[in-house]
C-alpha cells in the first residue's frame, strides 16, 4: 500500500513504458479506484513525461 508523497521506483508501467525503471512520487491521497482503474498516480517522473497511472506490483516503494 502506498501514502501520497511516497517516493517510488517505476518497474513497468503500461500507461507509458519510457516510465520504466523512472522514480516519482504518489499523488493519490487514498488507494485507487475505477475511475482510474486500479491504478496510482505518479509524478515527477521525468521533464518529458507527464503523471502516469501505474498497477500496484509495476511500483517499488524507494527508503
Amino acid at each position: 500500500m502506498f501514502n501520497a508523497g511516497d517516493e517510488v521506483q517505476i518497474i513497468s508501467c503500461e500507461d507509458d513504458p519510457r516510465a520504466a525503471g523512472r522514480t516519482g512520487w504518489i499523488v493519490d491521497e487514498v488507494p485507487p479506484g475505477p475511475l482510474t482503474g486500479g491504478r496510482w498516480g505518479v509524478r515527477g517522473v521525468g521533464l518529458l513525461i507527464g503523471q502516469v497511472l501505474c498497477h500496484t506490483h509495476e511500483l517499488r516503494k524507494k527508503g
